[in-house]
């Protein structure tokens, strides 16, 4: 009889909060680590400090050398990546599933006994400062960084690469405490996906992380998005104009966030969308434009945006928020369908479906507290009607914008 895939969900005895999604017959396994310590735990002073950790956790450990730990990963063929976020930092590998204890006890090691080598926070820091001036010269980054406090408050909205004055200020003893102060076992949800034994897995992650991180503080939880509305302009000499702007959505765990996606997907979903039909191919106004929602744990932010000649950046700004407000006159069946198809077809073929799904299922752990089964996940896309998105249109007012543009002009003539 064939197996089936089956999710399991459960808190160790460790601390750590382990998931599982058996998929028979996959060749590769996938493994996601996630640690409660992101930007909004860093001191005020030492913006850019969990960017640093993440970037030298893997530089070398009580046992190994960087390259030797580099190396035993690469001996188990390996493939591993990291990143840091406002309130989190992931880090992801995908393996053989025979390899998946090996890869776990690198992990474990890389994890709990870093050294934080002088040169290699030496050279993050110089690096990250490196990345902040190279940002003034990529104008859509840097129109996100400056919208994010402003969309977020000061801690949510913080920017990966901190400040240059707080960069400057980060010694080796400011990465270690760090790392000493968040990562720890009860602060970690493991996620694991393949063909796998899951009680085995279960069993080395309560193994390789039993009693870590004992003096570690406790998660801080959700930290509240502080939005403050407004029009800002940041001058810089550009032959674009670079507009932003955003205002509250829905969290993910919210029963309106199935509407906003199909919304999204209607306004942003491909070539066929509202936005880059009538925005870019009839009026011409832009050179790229879209949509999206960013969402911290919690809470919710819609976004939408473009590039345009300075010229033309009043028309496209009313022309951007005009189109987003048409939808609930009229959005046709038709349109749901197609976005409704491209979100559900999206869920079963895109990238490394072994990766995507574990992807997926951390992130339903950390938003939700459960696994979410795809079914249930398609069921609730098909689900949406139009009147479900004209009323979520209608209950989640634009009237209150945060707007931010980088260019040689500031807008003159937009009245939210």
């Amino acid at each position: 009889m064939e197996r089936s895939e089956t999710y399991h969900h459960r808190r160790l005895d460790c601390g750590v909060e382990f998931a599982a999604l058996e998929m028979p017959g996959r060749f590769t396994a996938a493994l996601n680590i996630r640690v409660a310590a992101g930007m909004a735990d860093e001191p005020d002073d030492r913006l850019g400090l969990a960017r640093i950790v993440e970037e030298t956790i893997s530089k070398g450990t009580e046992g190994k050398t960087a390259r030797e730990l580099s190396d035993a990963f690469d001996a188990i063929g390996a493939q591993t990546g990291s990143g840091v976020g406002r309130q989190s930092t992931v880090f992801r590998c995908t393996c053989l599933p025979e390899f998946v204890d090996a890869a776990l006890a690198l992990h474990a090691e890389m994890l709990r006994t870093p050294t934080f080598p002088d040169e290699f926070c030496d050279v993050a820091a110089q690096l990250a400062l490196q990345e902040l001036s190279a940002l003034e010269d990529d104008p859509q980054e840097l129109t996100a960084k400056l919208i994010a406090p402003h969309a977020y408050g000061a801690r949510l909205g913080r920017h990966e690469l901190g400040e240059k004055k707080t960069i400057e200020r980060i010694t080796r003893d400011d990465v270690t405490a760090f790392w000493r102060s968040h990562f720890a076992a009860p602060r970690m949800q493991v996620c694991i996906g393949g063909d796998v034994d899951v009680d085995a897995v279960a069993a080395a992650v309560e193994k390789h992380f039993a009693g870590f991180g004992d003096g570690a503080a406790p998660p801080a939880g959700e930290f509240p998005v502080e939005f403050s509305p407004g029009i800002r302009h940041h001058e810089k000499a550009l032959e674009q104009e670079h507009i932003v702007m955003c205002w509250p959505g829905v969290a993910v765990t919210d029963a309106e966030h199935p509407v906003e996606r199909v919304m999204l997907g209607i306004l942003s979903g491909g070539m066929s969308s509202r936005l880059f039909t009538e925005v870019r191919e009839k009026q011409g106004l832009v050179y790229w434009v879209g949509a999206w929602n960013e969402h911290p744990r919690g809470a919710g932010m819609m976004f939408a945006g473009a590039s345009t000649t300075p010229a033309r950046c009043d028309q496209t700004a009313r022309t951007l928020l005009r189109e987003i407000d048409r939808l609930a006159e009229d959005i046709t069946q038709e349109e749901l369908d197609r976005a409704k198809i491209g979100i559900t077809a999206k869920m079963q073929t895109h990238g490394d479906i072994t990766r995507a799904r574990v992807g997926e299922l951390a992130g339903d752990i950390y938003h939700h507290g459960r696994p979410i089964p795809l079914d249930e996940r398609k069921r609730q896309i098909e689900a949406v009607t139009v009147e479900d998105v004209r009323r979520y249109l209608a209950t989640h007012s634009r009237d209150r914008l945060c707007v931010q543009t980088v260019g040689p002009r500031a807008l003159e003539d937009f009245h939210p």
